[in-house]
């Protein structure tokens, strides 16, 4: 009997180490295939674009019916959408993850909002376009501008900023709270001193996410910003700019010499997939340090 009870259990204990070895092995296979499909598009894209990038494609606007010149005036444009748009939802946002965590009576109001929220994410892109058109260019009066544009992609990526700090906070122990009333400290230094500093690198990563949202989004600028052709800087909030994700699509799909045109869309995508990549560098810079100082302290 025991001598069964033996064999059973080591025939069990293979059984379980093949289905781990099967699953791991799956879900190795699955990772492996998503960094292969990345990979892919990455090359194409390097590929067919490497070979317009040039110092003219970089500094110099685009001329002769966006068949030749540079998309220097877009660069500018999608840096003045993707700061105006941080400017707008990152303080809001993270103000309001933090009340949603730290000061907010938790009931039914709270999971309502948060059900709003994720909602919220949900809308597509087009679907904020609209709604900022309505609002920020007609009803406000703010016209086709930076300003609009900027207000509009802030609301877009708001519910992102929300939730991720909400999340970050609330996977703070609470017995850090408790420690630092203890010591005399108020709600709102402990918060500052104590709460916000740990929950910053993954609040940052929240932020990450927003900032690579916004700067790829083309439906919300078509609506309420974004320039068919402008090879010049703007001057104000309160102008119309390029941005690289509609002047991609503009030289993708219309035109006169779809042949010259093609070229210059994938040195378009190579240059953005470029500035994505630099932010996320630094975000992530910036996050491992918050991380170090909260190590250190």
């Amino acid at each position: 009997m025991d001598n069964l009870l033996i064999k059973n259990s080591i025939s069990g204990s293979k059984a379980k180490r093949r289905y781990q070895f099967i699953a791991f092995g799956l879900f190795r296979l699955l990772s492996l295939c998503v960094v292969l499909i990345l990979f892919s598009i990455l090359g194409f894209i390097i590929y067919k674009g490497i070979g317009a990038i040039s110092w003219e494609f970089i500094t110099t606007a685009p001329k002769d019916g966006m068949t030749a010149g540079g998309i220097w005036p877009a660069i500018v444009g999608t840096f003045y959408l993707m700061i105006g748009s941080a400017l707008f939802a990152f303080p809001i946002g993270i103000m309001s993850g933090i009340y949603m965590n730290e000061y907010a009576p938790k009931g039914k109001l709270v999971r309502f909002i948060r059900v709003m929220t994720n909602n919220l994410s949900g809308i597509p892109s087009i679907v904020f376009g609209l709604f900022g058109m309505a609002l920020f260019v007609n009803y406000l009066g703010f016209g086709d501008s930076i300003l609009a544009g900027s207000l509009t992609l802030g609301l877009l990526c708001l519910p992102l900023v929300i939730r991720t700090t909400e999340e970050a906070l609330k996977a703070i122990p609470d017995g850090l709270r408790e420690g630092s009333r203890a010591l005399g400290a108020t709600k709102l230094q402990t918060i500052w001193h104590v709460v916000l500093p740990m929950g910053m690198p993954n609040i940052i990563t929240g932020l990450i996410l927003a900032l690579g949202r916004v700067s790829g989004e083309t439906a919300p600028i078509l609506f309420t910003c974004a320039a068919y052709f402008l090879p010049q800087l703007p001057h104000s909030m309160f102008d119309q700019c390029m941005a690289l994700p509609y002047h991609l699509y503009v030289i993708a799909t219309s035109g006169t010499n779809m042949e010259a045109q093609l070229p210059l869309a994938y040195g378009t995508a190579l240059v953005l997939i470029v500035i994505i990549l630099v932010v996320n560098l630094l975000a992530h810079a910036l996050r491992k340090y918050f991380e170090k100082k909260v190590k250190t302290n």
